[in-house]
């Protein structure tokens, strides 16, 4: 039970992404009228926005700023002083994402592509890192580095699935 409430918190990325599935297919399973592709990517997109980017960045910021060196160690550097202001970036992301959970489409353009530089920056680092160093500690390789790519990706595309659907907002 202890490991896999490790693994549930080490790799919170793919956790609070899976749990925004859930979620997703709740909302729209509960949905009275009827149900297609639109409904579809709007439960998935709202989740998306809710849980990869509003809870998990929420999270990031939390371990940043208040645990910066396990943070810092899970990641394979030392601690330092831009532990915490990667901690308030990843609050800025956190506040916009549970802002696009309901929001308009100007708010979940923002709160897809403003994260997604952030992640795929980090990605780039990671990939440094891993090449440069040989730095293959959790948080800079596996699921991590994973997800600095993939949950971008994701969220472009949910955000060009939306814009039909959008169009009528």
């Amino acid at each position: 039970m202890a490991a896999l409430i490790g693994f549930v918190l080490s790799n919170f990325t793919l956790t609070f992404f899976v749990i925004g599935l859930i979620a997703a297919a709740i909302g729209y399973g509960r949905k009275r009228r009827p149900r297609g592709r639109d409904d579809l990517v709007e439960a998935v997109f709202a989740w998306f926005l809710f849980f990869s980017i509003g809870v998990s960045f929420f999270y990031n910021f939390v371990m940043h700023v208040f645990f910066g060196k396990m943070a810092a160690s899970f990641i394979g550097w030392a601690d330092s002083p831009f532990q915490a202001e990667v901690g308030y970036a990843s609050l800025g992301f956190a506040v916009i994402g549970f802002l696009a959970f309901g929001g308009n489409r100007g708010l979940r353009i923002a709160g897809v592509i403003g994260p997604a530089c952030f992640l795929l920056g980090a990605a780039v680092g990671h990939v440094i890192g891993i090449v440069k160093e040989h730095n293959f500690a959790p948080g800079n390789a596996g699921v991590m580095l994973w997800s600095d790519i993939l949950l971008p990706v994701l969220g472009l595309v949910l955000l060009w699935l939306s814009r039909e659907s959008a169009k009528g907002r």
